[in-house]
């Protein structure tokens, strides 16, 4: 019987489906690197999210290995190059939670430039502050869009219903067409005109810490910093100095360079503390796409694209 490690959450659809077309399967969402070398060894599958690094000592433990499904986006924590040269099919499911990716990043925006979750822990504290919680509205602004792959156009949609400037850049998708949005040969527009600028990009040699103190210096006016994509786009030490000297207006951020808390470093600990008590800052323990629909239809997809290597 075919053999697959599961070790991310993922919805029974996707283990009912393998249980139907002959696959045995083990679910250990806590497992690590070291366990997951001694079980493999048999494994024709394995679905993961960002628990296991499918690297070069991973797939030669895994002699059957066919495919490797990623629950998500981003290909960061499989070596593509080699298990393509093993015969490794891999892929990812982008498509599955693109949409909640874009809710949150819009409701993280609304909320923070509406006061929202501010005035509403003060008034749990008994306070009642209307001045000081007076809101900034998304009509008229001018929002840059980072990586306009499956999030990043997910999220332009949500725009859409508000009357705002939508310019996107994609140094690989390239000038992709959308109705009521400009896309941008090149980041300078976005430097010159964003109010606020959405990161939706993989992590890779391009893009680790793409937000630093260069890019915080080349903006024109004050901003307000999203990222939803991955925690090492930025450099926590850089926002934090941006958020210091007000050219960075606010931010809400739903990854960080190093997670969770308890594994971060000292450092970038005491900033991440000091930021989250900041009244222009939201930050969220990467729960974006984590949404109970993301779940099920990142389950279909993997399992129709395993459907597809079979």
């Amino acid at each position: 019987m075919k053999k697959v490690l599961i070790a991310a959450p993922v919805h029974r659809i996707l283990t009912d489906w393998l249980t139907a077309n002959g696959y045995e399967y083990i679910t250990n969402t806590s497992i690590t690197q070291a366990e997951a070398m001694m079980v493999v060894a048999d494994c024709t599958g394995i679905v993961t999210s960002t628990r296991l690094l499918i690297n070069k000592e991973l797939l030669d433990a895994a002699p059957n290995l066919k495919w490797v499904g990623r629950m998500g986006s981003g290909m960061e924590i499989i070596d593509t190059i080699y298990a393509k040269a093993k015969g490794v099919t891999c892929f990812s499911s982008p498509e599955g939670n693109r949409n909640a990716v874009a809710e949150h990043a819009l409701g993280s925006l609304l909320s923070l430039n509406k006061r929202i979750y501010k005035s509403f822990n003060e008034v749990k504290e008994g306070q009642w502050l209307r001045d000081e919680n007076r809101g900034v509205e998304l009509d008229g602004k001018t929002i840059g869009i980072i990586g306009f792959g499956n999030t990043g156009q997910a999220f332009a949609k949500k725009l859409l219903g508000f009357d705002v400037k939508i310019l996107t850049y994609d140094k690989y998708v390239g000038d992709l067409k959308m109705s009521n949005t400009i896309s941008c040969s090149n980041i300078d527009d976005i430097y010159k005109e964003a109010d606020v600028v959405s990161f939706h990009v993989p992590l890779n040699n391009d893009t680790k810490h793409y937000f630093n103190a260069a890019f915080i210096e080349k903006m024109e006016k004050p901003f307000v910093l999203l990222n939803t994509s991955r925690g090492e786009v930025v450099d926590t030490a850089a926002l934090w100095q941006g958020l210091q000297s007000k050219k960075v207006s606010g931010a809400c951020i739903d990854v960080l360079e190093e997670e969770p808390l308890e594994k971060m470093g000292a450092e970038t600990l005491r900033r991440v503390k000091e930021m989250a008590k900041m009244y222009n800052v939201i930050i969220t323990p990467h729960i974006a796409g984590y949404s109970v629909e993301a779940l099920y239809k990142m389950s279909k997809i993997v399992l129709s694209k395993i459907a597809i290597c079979m």
